[in-house]
Formats: structure tokens, C-alpha cells, sequence
């Protein structure tokens, strides 16, 4: 289970749905070829475990869900795959003004 994802146990059968999920995820692209086909399996999943999960669980699940369609690009969000640091732009325009030694 993801950290994130720790605190959020909705069960022992909406887990194990969820983790199936995310195993079967490259299958899913795999076995669909077209957006629409894609999008209509996602939503299969996405309902049958909602179905599953306890009203006062379901704002986390509906979360975590959304998490793993944001990382397989079948729900809209915005993927970051890696760190930006904060920079001096100041610095950095006088950097680029610097005439490069050849």
C-alpha cells in the first residue's frame, strides 16, 4: 500500500479491488486501443469499487482513485513525475546575458 494511502483502509475487499486496479492497469491499455474503450473500462472499475466502499470511507477511495487515473492519464490532473526547485530568476536571466568563452 502506498504511505499516502496508509491511513485511508476502506476494507479488506475494497484494498484488494484497489490494488487489482493498479496491477491490471497496463492490461487495461493493452486490451483497450481506443480512448473511448479505455475510458468506458476505467469508469467499469471505478464504479464496481465505489459500490463496494462504506459512505463515510468514500471521499478517500473516491481520492485514491483519482490519484491512480491522474497517474494512467484516465482522469484529469496534473501528473508530476519529478521535483522543481524554486529559483533566483535575477540570477538566472544574468546568466543567460553572460557571453559564453569559446
Amino acid at each position: 500500500m502506498h504511505p499516502v494511502d496508509a491511513a485511508d483502509d476502506a476494507g479488506p475487499e475494497v484494498e484488494a479491488r484497489i490494488h487489482e486496479l493498479e496491477q491490471d492497469m497496463p492490461h487495461l491499455y493493452l486490451r483497450h486501443t481506443t480512448v473511448f474503450a479505455l475510458a468506458s473500462a476505467w469508469a467499469e472499475r471505478y464504479d464496481a469499487i465505489l459500490a463496494l466502499v462504506a459512505p463515510d470511507k468514500r471521499a478517500s477511495v473516491e481520492a485514491r482513485l483519482a490519484r491512480i487515473g491522474i497517474r494512467w492519464g484516465v482522469m484529469p490532473g496534473s501528473r508530476v513525475t519529478m521535483e522543481f526547485q524554486v529559483s533566483d530568476v535575477a540570477a538566472l536571466a544574468r546568466a543567460r546575458r553572460r557571453p559564453t568563452r569559446s
